[in-house]
């Protein structure tokens, strides 16, 4: 597959994504933005230079899944990316086993996947004596399972994998945990900041604290004192060193709220830089079951 910068520029508005056509990447973006067309990149750097380029009018970027954790890459390419946050997307991942057309799951001796939807899926496989065979993803694995037309050979991967592909649907929602859910970011190159007072908002930032004791106790003080809810915080190295280091996080609340504005001014007194990577309207599945960022 070319990269996104060998790509001409699509005539119609596009989204970004990374994978292949049929990847979980490529389901948010229909189900998020039905109406643009979507723009399937190598990696995720590629559906960012994408956007920067005007390949395409935003990204679907997946930031973390409630059983893999957050994903790879994607916080390192967050800082340098010149792009900003403006919306969320919350998506339930079920997983269907794919097979060869007319291929029966008692014909199924092999899976092809990627390594965290095979272990998702392990109970299925173990019940039915099938062997879990790593892939790079989800999406290639079904097109793979396709060129074979090995009716031992099946994938595990999406429904609209199965439809894009050709195969048949040999048995769905396999996956051991039903809270399975990957969280995605927007990505686009202008700001689209809500209005203060319309709805719950989630700001996104990083800072990095200063190399002092207690330095990010205090810098985390004002969020607690003003009631501000901190729905994230994660950290990593940069340059290759230990200290120090930067953090992202995400609260709910615009900047411009009373309380977050004190909160934000008291965490720039204890760190040597603050960045609002995005602020953007809370996902509906956010405000519908607050808990749904802890799982």
């Amino acid at each position: 597959m070319p990269a996104a910068q060998d790509m001409p520029a699509t005539p119609a508005r596009s989204i970004a994504f990374q994978g292949q056509p049929g990847a979980y990447s490529h389901m948010a973006c229909l189900e998020m933005f039905p109406e643009l067309v979507p723009l399937p990149c190598p990696t995720f750097a590629d559906a960012i230079e994408a956007v920067r380029e005007g390949k395409a009018d935003r990204a679907m970027i997946p930031i973390d899944n409630t059983l893999a954790g957050r994903v790879a890459d994607v916080h390192r390419l967050l800082p340098t990316s010149g792009l900003h946050l403006t919306g969320e997307h919350f998506m339930r991942v079920s997983h269907c086993l794919l097979g060869a057309p007319g291929a029966r799951l008692d014909q199924v001796k092999t899976a092809l996947s990627h390594v965290h939807a095979l272990g998702q899926c392990h109970r299925f496989m173990e019940a039915h004596g099938i062997r879990p065979v790593i892939h790079s993803d989800t999406a290639s694995a079904a097109a793979r399972v396709a060129e074979l037309r090995d009716p031992a050979v099946a994938a595990i991967a999406s429904r609209l994998s199965a439809d894009i592909y050709g195969l048949d649907v040999l048995a769905e929602a396999i996956e051991d945990a039903e809270h399975n859910t990957t969280r995605f970011v927007v990505m686009m190159r202008e700001p689209v900041v809500p209005a203060p007072d319309n709805g719950l908002v989630v700001t996104s930032f990083l800072f990095q604290v200063r190399n002092v004791p207690a330095a990010l106790y205090k810098a985390l003080g004002g969020f607690a004192t003003n009631g501000v809810n901190m729905t994230k915080l994660e950290n990593y190295l940069i340059d290759g060193a230990f200290t120090p280091a930067v953090f992202y996080a995400e609260i709910e609340g615009h900047p411009e709220d009373r309380a977050v504005a004190l909160a934000m001014e008291e965490l720039g007194f204890f760190s040597t830089d603050v960045r609002i990577l995005g602020v953007y309207p809370a996902s509906p599945r956010r405000q519908q079951d607050p808990d749904a960022t802890a799982r």
